[in-house]
């Protein structure tokens, strides 16, 4: 069997083992940073926080669509309740400033009847689209679950990062930055949180020179 070598007069065998062993310190060096558990995470909870994002601009779009519907269905409804009303009321008035008439209160008594029904179907129909925009906004408990998971994944994945910087910066960096943190929120040695609020996100990117 013919021995393949590189360029460099390298044979394979060597260049194949010196390339598996770069590749293992990679490998272990990663593992000891913790990157291989942070990588293996995000893989996992970015793509589900994607997920979980669309389905709260689904779940808020079909309520708005809810809302839009029962608002323009109950719109005529109110609009008929007022323009009868209205009407009645001219009636009734030019009833009492003219002479009396049995025949013509009988007819404007039932007139006024009518209007009493169709305004109690119109009440009743109205209430009907007013428990729809009701039910419409059961969606803001599901979602707001949805958003505050995403946000502690965020939050959490933001943090973790920071720590592997602080943990692995230079010397004379890290020094500096947990000089600078002596007077607020400090390191936490744990990495559950690093620093507290966005501004002291900002000082400790800017202290390590990002």
């Amino acid at each position: 069997m013919v021995d393949v070598s590189d360029a460099a007069g390298i044979p394979q065998d060597e260049m194949l083992s010196r390339v598996g062993h770069m590749t293992r310190a990679l490998h272990e060096s990663l593992r000891g940073l913790g990157f291989d558990q942070l990588i293996e995470r995000a893989s996992h909870d970015i793509p589900d926080a994607r997920d979980r994002l669309d389905y709260v601009a689904r779940m808020t779009e079909q309520a708005a669509q809810r809302v839009l519907n029962a608002t323009e269905a109950a719109g005529p409804l109110q609009e008929q309740v007022q323009s009868g009303a209205a009407a009645m009321a001219t009636q009734w008035q030019q009833a009492l400033q003219g002479g009396f008439s049995e025949e013509k209160y009988k007819a404007l008594a039932e007139q006024t009847i009518a209007h009493l029904n169709a305004t109690q179907a119109a009440t009743t129909e109205t209430r009907q689209h007013l428990m729809n925009i009701m039910m419409a906004q059961d969606f803001q408990d599901l979602t707001g679950q949805v958003i505050k998971k995403v946000t502690e994944l965020a939050h959490g994945l933001e943090q973790q990062l920071l720590q592997l910087l602080v943990d692995y910066a230079p010397a004379e960096k890290k020094k500096e930055v947990e000089t600078g943190l002596l007077n607020g929120p400090q390191i936490n040695p744990t990495g559950n949180d690093v620093v507290a609020g966005q501004a002291q996100v900002d000082d400790l990117l800017e202290s390590l020179g990002f």
